[in-house]
């Protein structure tokens, strides 16, 4: 995997996180246990913090990016779709950032919330818990969400992060 120190900061990875050969970890990032970063996603903690809690899935191609102003914090199982950039925003537990969508900064995304699909939450917009945010610029449907929704799609990317870390092999 390509972790890498930036000068004194040193990503802090839990021994239970799994962090693919192909994604790139750099800086000021914090991984929980049981999360998840898959091939080609980015996390560059340069200018400020990030910190992925426990148990999250950062897929394919996703860039999480900070600020030197805003922190980019996600809470425990967070799944964030493949190509989605999350930068300098606060994403509460249980939430799902689609694949291809955009969260910015000091933007927030509620408990068990959904950014759609390709959707853009701008600056300091705020999508409430159990909500969905669709569109671009994104429109807020509250409500929109059953509790616990994502709980089985969380369990999966778990199960995965062990079975990869225990029986990938690369073949060239």
């Amino acid at each position: 995997m390509a972790v890498y120190a930036l000068g004194d900061q040193v990503p802090e990875i839990h021994p239970d996180a799994y962090v693919h050969p192909d994604a790139t970890v750099i800086g000021n990032v914090v991984l929980g246990a049981h999360t998840s970063v898959w091939p080609q996603a980015v996390l560059r903690g340069d200018d400020g913090f990030i910190y992925v809690g426990a148990r999250c899935s950062i897929q394919d191609g996703a860039v999480l990016h900070t600020t030197a102003i805003w922190p980019t914090t996600l809470g425990d199982e967070v799944t964030v779709g493949h190509l989605a950039h999350l930068e300098g925003c606060t994403v509460e537990d249980k939430a799902l950032i689609g694949v291809g969508s955009i969260v910015l900064h000091d933007a927030r995304v509620g408990r068990e919330a959904v950014v759609g699909a390709n959707a853009f939450v701008g600056n300091r917009k705020v999508v409430p818990p159990l909500a969905m945010a669709l569109g671009v610029p994104a429109t807020i449907k509250e409500g929109a969400v059953t509790p616990g929704h994502f709980d089985m799609g969380v369990e999966s990317y778990v199960r995965r992060t062990a079975r990869y870390r225990d029986r990938l092999r690369r073949l060239d």
